[in-house]
């Protein structure tokens, strides 16, 4: 921290635009001294404030930065009692900001869980707060809910194939998932694979 020279007479307009400048430059460890009187008083304890605010919301910043993006601390916010006006305006933003990317995650983790756990009728919801979902998050969402969607189709195809092969006797039992390509439709295939040779005929022994 360093405190600028003054003369006798009080601040000296070309140090406080040297303050003024590296401000601009964004080097927050200026300050203008405290044992001014009067009008240069105001002036610097003013400026004083200005700098110090701006550093308190540049750490919170880095902190935000390190605690949600890096550590998944997800209900972390920004924080800084003092700030009011813009700067207040200004935490409430990336703070809406935080929120709002972490609400379609958090969703987007809601179902998977629920899948792992064998739940395949929920779905993750394409509107948050009556916003519908735009950009990466609509497209993630409707990756989601057709996957649960094609797992539900897959697990009710095998529950009914076999059913009606193993327990209602009928031949020919087909599994039919609408849809599906790659390893859903290999899985699928091998259901209605594993019916035929369950109904076909036994072959003859061997002497």
């Amino acid at each position: 921290m360093t405190n600028l020279a003054i003369a006798s007479a009080g601040l000296e307009r070309s140090e406080f635009l040297k303050a003024l400048r590296a401000l601009k430059k964004g080097d927050f460890s200026t300050r203008l001294p405290l044992d001014l009187t009067g009008i240069d008083g105001e002036i610097a304890a003013a400026f004083n404030d200005v700098i110090e605010m701006n550093e308190q919301i540049t750490k919170e910043f880095a902190r935000i930065r390190d605690e949600v993006g890096k550590n998944g601390q997800i209900n972390q916010r920004v924080r800084v009692p003092s700030a009011a006006g813009s700067w207040a305006d200004k935490v409430e933003s990336v703070n809406t900001l935080i929120g709002d990317l972490v609400r379609p995650t958090t969703e987007i983790a809601r179902v998977i869980e629920s899948v792992a756990k064998g739940d395949l009728l929920q779905s993750l919801s394409l509107e948050i707060d009556g916003r519908p979902l735009r950009g990466e998050f609509l497209r993630i969402g409707k990756v989601v809910n057709t996957m649960v969607s094609q797992l539900g189709g897959f697990a009710s195809e095998v529950s009914r194939v076999a059913r009606e092969v193993g327990t209602d006797g009928k031949l020919g039992g087909q599994a039919r998932v609408p849809g599906v390509a790659g390893t859903w439709k290999d899985l699928t295939d091998n259901v209605t694979l594993i019916a035929a040779n369950r109904t076909g005929r036994p072959s003859p022994p061997r002497w």
